[in-house]
């Protein structure tokens, strides 16, 4: 393995009934004012906003609710986040939600205590710390991020047409509360395009050097296996316990550093889907799972060692009468197929982009990164792009 420096200073508690467990507790190590950070609103429907309310007045704190942060969170929701924390002296940001929510909170945190533009010193160029980002804790409702387990943080800057992230260990949660019930109120779409948000940062990972037998690959293929094993679970019954578990688990895994210890990384896929989603406000899930297959059919040959090892470990795809070239294919197609298995969608056209979209401007706007089995340029980006379209 590479060498590597690991870090996670995130404290879990997973589990059913977790949050009416520690909340009150974890609460009381921080001051009076919470800043209740969510979405859209689904979690006054589902029960969870009047459970959490409720500790929290029961422990004497004072709430400041911020919500409506978008699905892809934008750097002026950042920026209004940032201004209400000041102006309430809040001392301990709840989020309570899923990636978007969480990735909000941590750009909130940096924000609230910075007075520079975040933008140009934390995400265009990589940020120093000489001050504590406001404390952060997370409350999981919506799985496949992995955001609740590090530092990291995607927001788009809406006029400048860019998506980025950061992952910033200061960032990382100071607890993270994980109750599989409450993600059963999910829509099938949101946990399926969740769920495979997890596999693509598993894959991610998993396609970079070194090639030789280590641990983190070891540890991924196992991930892999069980994200496919349980998705198709939790479709089947969405209320599966062991599946629901196994999933926001899975989730945690594949973004808590541990995977990428000795691991170059790729994330080339993710840095096409972020332009794409600056670009058009997509569905990250679902456009990873259109623009995924297509990359893999780029670069199979040149991680051709890796690629049948991921259809013979993960698919189980019989090597009989196949030379290791068709094996590999083999695997991509695999991956191909299990998205149209779970219903999201292939091509740019189910994913809602209008043909008119100009794709070019898109791949101009995409960086390239040198960590995955082949670099690519704006012109096989472009070509990917348009291979994506229906």
């Amino acid at each position: 393995m590479n060498n590597f420096i690991f870090e996670n200073s995130t404290k879990v508690y997973f589990g059913k009934g977790c949050v009416k467990e520690y909340l009150d507790w974890l609460t009381g190590n921080y001051g009076e004012n919470i800043m209740l950070c969510y979405g859209t609103g689904s979690i006054k429907n589902n029960g969870i906003y009047q459970e959490v309310t409720a500790i929290l007045k029961s422990a004497g704190k004072n709430i400041f609710e911020f919500f409506d942060i978008m699905a892809n969170p934008t750097y002026e929701k950042v920026l209004e986040g940032a201004k209400f924390a000041k102006e309430n002296q809040i001392d301990l940001i709840l989020g309570v939600g899923g990636g978007s929510v969480m990735d909000c909170c941590k750009a909130i945190s940096i924000a609230a205590q910075y007075k520079g533009d975040i933008w140009e010193d934390f995400w265009i160029r990589r940020g120093k710390f000489d001050f504590e980002p406001l404390p952060l804790g997370v409350i999981v409702t919506v799985t496949g991020t992995g955001s609740e387990c590090n530092g990291g943080a995607v927001i788009t800057n809406k006029k400048e047409k860019v998506k980025m992230g950061r992952d910033y260990p200061q960032c990382n949660p100071k607890f993270a509360l994980m109750d599989p019930t409450y993600t059963y109120s999910v829509s099938k779409f949101q946990m399926v395009s969740g769920s495979f948000d997890t596999l693509s940062h598993i894959m991610e990972i998993y396609f970079s050097e070194p090639d030789e037998d280590n641990v983190s690959d070891d540890i991924a293929e196992a991930l892999m296996r069980s994200v496919i094993c349980n998705l198709r679970a939790a479709i089947r019954n969405p209320k599966d316990y062991t599946a629901r578990s196994n999933l926001m688990w899975s989730a945690t895994m594949a973004e808590n550093r541990i995977i990428k210890l000795g691991k170059r990384t790729d994330f080339a896929c993710h840095q096409m889907e972020h332009q794409l989603g600056a670009y058009t406000d997509c569905n990250h899930g679902a456009g990873l799972a259109v623009l995924q297959p297509v990359y893999y059919r780029h670069i199979y040959k040149d991680g051709l060692v890796k690629f049948k090892r991921f259809a013979i470990h993960v698919w189980e795809v019989s090597t009989e009468g196949k030379n290791d070239e068709e094996i590999a294919r083999a695997g991509v197609e695999a991956l191909a197929a299990f998205i149209k298995e779970i219903g999201l969608p292939t091509t740019l056209q189910e994913l809602g982009i209008d043909k008119t979209i100009d794709l070019k401007k898109i791949a101009d706007s995409c960086g390239t990164i040198s960590s995955g089995y082949k670099k690519m340029t704006q012109q096989e980006i472009l070509q990917i792009f348009q291979e994506c379209v229906s």
